[in-house]
Parts: C-alpha cells; sequence; structure tokens
C-alpha cells in the first residue's frame, strides 16, 4: 500500500514538472493543450508513467531526434526525470512506451497537428514567397498550396495488407508505400490537412485523397477567399469548379492534355484570355448523379502562357488556368510570380521527408504508420511556428528562416530548457529566437543546378529474391561446401 502511494506522488510530480516549466520540448506542446484535446476525445488512462501527455512528449521527442528510435526517446525521458529530481525508480524498457504510443488515438494526434498548423497559419494568414515584398501579391490575399508524395514502410504483412508495394517490384522484394496530399500555407509552410491513403489501387490517386479533404469537416483547411496553387494534375473541370462553388479561387498549371488557342476567348492581352469550359457530357467514375447535376455546365477561367526567360531553367514556356478573371487586379505577371513560389512546397515536403527522416517510415502496423505520420507533422508545424517567432522578432519573413538549421538549434537547446526554472527557460527561448534568427536561406534568385549528384553510392549487391529464400541458398551453400 505504501508502494502505491510512493508511485502516486510520483506521478504527480512528474506531471507537476511537465505542466510547470518547458517539458513540452521548449515549450513547443503545452499541458494545457494536450489536456483539452484528451478530454474532448473522452481518453480514459491509468494512473501510469506513460500518461497521453508524457507519451506525446516522447514520441514528440523521438521524431525530432536524428536517430528516431525507441530506446532513444525513452532514454531522454528518464535523463529528464533524473535531472529534474522526480524521484522513483524507472526502467530503459521501451515495452511501456510501444504500448503507450497504440494507445493514443490516431484522432487525438491528427487533431493536435492539424490545431498547430492552423494556428501558426492565422497568425501568418498572408501570400508569401521568396522575399518580403511577396508578401504584397494577389493584394494580400491567402494563398495555399496541394502538393502529393510518398513515404516507405517496412515490410509486415499488415502494411502489405492496408499499402501494398508498387506493383512493378516484385513480391518480397518491395516495401509498402503510402500517399500523402497536404495542404500547406505558402506564407508559414504550415500544414493545414493531409490525407493518408495506399499509393496504387482504385480512388487512391492524388485528386482522390484532395476530395477526401473536402468530404472531411474535422480536415478542411480551404476557406471561402482563399486562393489554392497546385501542379497541373489538378487542373481539371470537376477540381476547379468545385472550389469555385466553395468560394476559394486556383490557380493551376494547365494541364498537358488541354490545348491552349489563344486567338479564341475573350483577349486581355498577350497571351492572355478568357475562355468558357463546357461541363462534360458524363460524370466521371467517383461522381454521383445528384453532385454531377450540383456541377455548373459552363466554367469560365482564364488562360495566360508564361515564357521563361532565366537561363539554366528547364521549362520555357508554360500555360497557367485560373479563376482569378479581372487582368486590372491580377496581372500577367503577377501571375506568374504567384505560381513560381508554388516551388516552396516542394522544399517543405522535402524539409518533412529528409531533414525530419519521414522519408522512411519505422511502424510496423498501419494504425502506428499513420500515427508515425501525424507526429512528424506535428513537430514540424510546431518547429515552424518557433521559426515564425523568430522571424517575427528580427523583422523577417518565415520563410527566410532555415529550417534545416532551426531543427539543430531547438535541440541542442532542448536539453538545457527541459531542466531549466521558468524565469531561466525564457532567457533561453529569447537566445534559442535569436540564434534561429539567424540561420537564414540563402537569397539565390534564378540559382540553378543539375538534378544528379557527384557522390557515388557503396557498391553494395541488391537483393533479388526474397530475403528467406537468399538465407536458404546461403545454408545450402555452406552445407555443400561442408
Amino acid at each position: 500500500m505504501a508502494r502505491h502511494r510512493t508511485q502516486g506522488r510520483v506521478r504527480r510530480q512528474i506531471r507537476d514538472v511537465f505542466t510547470g516549466n518547458a517539458g513540452g520540448i521548449a515549450g513547443l506542446l503545452s499541458a494545457q493543450q494536450v489536456e483539452r484535446a484528451v478530454q474532448h476525445h473522452g481518453l480514459q488512462y491509468r494512473d501510469c508513467l506513460f500518461t497521453p501527455l508524457i507519451t506525446l512528449w516522447t514520441f514528440l521527442a523521438q521524431v525530432l531526434n536524428p536517430d528516431g528510435s525507441c530506446r532513444q526517446a525513452v532514454a531522454k525521458l528518464l535523463a529528464f526525470l533524473a535531472a529534474s529530481k522526480c524521484g522513483g525508480e524507472f526502467q530503459p524498457d521501451t515495452g511501456p512506451y510501444c504500448k503507450a504510443r497504440q494507445r493514443l488515438p490516431e484522432t487525438l494526434v491528427a487533431q493536435l497537428a492539424r490545431d498547430a498548423g492552423r494556428q501558426l497559419h492565422r497568425r501568418h494568414p498572408a501570400a508569401g514567397g521568396a522575399s518580403a515584398a511577396a508578401g504584397k501579391l494577389l493584394g494580400g490575399r491567402t494563398v495555399k498550396v496541394v502538393d502529393g508524395t510518398t513515404v516507405s514502410m517496412p515490410d509486415t504483412p499488415a502494411n502489405q495488407h492496408d499499402y501494398p508495394q508498387p506493383a512493378p517490384q516484385k513480391p518480397g522484394l518491395g516495401f509498402p508505400m503510402a500517399r500523402l496530399v497536404a495542404i500547406l500555407s505558402l506564407n508559414c509552410a504550415a500544414v493545414l490537412a493531409l490525407a493518408i491513403g495506399p499509393y496504387a489501387g482504385k480512388q487512391s490517386g492524388e485528386l482522390a485523397l484532395f476530395r477526401s479533404l473536402w468530404e472531411d469537416t474535422a480536415a478542411a483547411a480551404l476557406e471561402a477567399g482563399d486562393v489554392l496553387l497546385g501542379d497541373r494534375y489538378y487542373a481539371s473541370y470537376w477540381t476547379i469548379a468545385s472550389l469555385l462553388r466553395r468560394g476559394v479561387d486556383s490557380l493551376f498549371r494547365q494541364h498537358q492534355r488541354r490545348k491552349s488557342d489563344f486567338r479564341a476567348g475573350r483577349r486581355l492581352g498577350k497571351h492572355d484570355h478568357l475562355i468558357v469550359l463546357r461541363r462534360p457530357s458524363a460524370p466521371p467514375d467517383w461522381m454521383d448523379a445528384w453532385t454531377f447535376r450540383w456541377m455548373p455546365e459552363t466554367l469560365t477561367v482564364r488562360e495566360v502562357r508564361i515564357v521563361v526567360t532565366q537561363r539554366g531553367f528547364r521549362v520555357r514556356t508554360l500555360v497557367l488556368v485560373t479563376t482569378l478573371l479581372d487582368a486590372q487586379l491580377y496581372s500577367k505577371q503577377e501571375l506568374a510570380e504567384v505560381f513560381r513560389c508554388r516551388w516552396h512546397v516542394e522544399l517543405d515536403l522535402r524539409s518533412i521527408k529528409q531533414t525530419m527522416n519521414m522519408s522512411v517510415l519505422r511502424c510496423k502496423t498501419p494504425a502506428m504508420v499513420r500515427k508515425e505520420i501525424w507526429m512528424h507533422l506535428l513537430a514540424y508545424n510546431l518547429v515552424r511556428t518557433v521559426m515564425a517567432e523568430a522571424a517575427k522578432r528580427a523583422g523577417i519573413e518565415p520563410r527566410e528562416v532555415s529550417f534545416a538549421g532551426s531543427m539543430q538549434t531547438i535541440n541542442a537547446w532542448s536539453p538545457f530548457l527541459m531542466t531549466a526554472s521558468a524565469d531561466e527557460a525564457q532567457v533561453l527561448m529569447d537566445v534559442l529566437l535569436k540564434a534561429i534568427a539567424r540561420h537564414r536561406v540563402g537569397d539565390r534568385p534564378d540559382r540553378y543546378e543539375p538534378r544528379a549528384v557527384k557522390r557515388r553510392a557503396k557498391p553494395i549487391a541488391l537483393l533479388t529474391k526474397p530475403r528467406a529464400l537468399a538465407r536458404k541458398r546461403l545454408e545450402k551453400r555452406a552445407t555443400t561446401k561442408g
């Protein structure tokens, strides 16, 4: 009985430590925010070390650290508890932590990630780009970007069932793959919504996942008055019409199958005109009859042809299609400048996948894979929040700060912030923000580089048959030699 009371005292002490100082990794994830989310989801948990708050804290530390292992995350937690003099004896086993991660609802982690992104976006909504002047593009309207990517995961039967490997890969030699479609804020790079699906199969393409974001009210990230940027994959009649009905304007690169004739339509300027698109006679397979009747029979859009004069760029000309029809309010040159900012989403996804090591996931079940993805996005949005605060204090744009430099600085400051008192933590945070603001992205306009690497990979043989068969072959060879 005395041992039980001692454990309860230690648990309460740990909770007070996490609530009272920078226990949430440099104060990024507050205990109050987690507690509200836990209550909203009706999550019940025992009086144990790995409560939802501590589990989320440890999970967050895991995805932020370059090592990324459960062992490292638990070791960091134990070091923090020992430095905070919480008392008690805790074992470095990873089993309890892994079980606690499994108990976390996926919807809880997803809500925290989306909330962190949207809170950041509300503080920095204006259209942004490569320079401070870009904040004035489109009259300061809110610009969001959509794009897709893929992630790989361990080759387990459960992962293969939900996220089958690409068809060209032979059985036993490939890895399960998931497709992601994300909506991000152009100005502050926050991830506002995400859809996860298999890489191949019926209704698994980028457009299908993008449509699922419209249907899910919890994931809805587009609001009336927004402008959505996207590549030519999204430039379909159905996508443009659906966005327009929601009060969202769009700016896409014209689809390669649609031929643009600037002799037709209403001329607005050189290689700039308005055309009327007619609704296809039959709905696509995924659309029901009611939705088809809901779509407008005609759609007026604007096409502009952009000539790329920068040397070294792969594209020489491109055609943009948009619902921003007023040529006086939105000039052709301004549309070209905004669309060029679309490349930022490629860099943002690269930051998540490469800098945060999300390209190859670690979890062995589909549910944990999805939680791992959402936790990466939560960590990413929180790091972006710190970057935006550092940029604000330095009087610069959020995109002028280096993401990789910020990650390195936060990881270096983290051990000291976690064990500091409230006054000490505030001083350390001020120094941290100044240090982050000094990590600038190089101002290299019109830079171009070959898409190739100089360093050669190590000459390691590739596995050409399933590992079990390759192992039996080695065993048979050894037996024959013996």
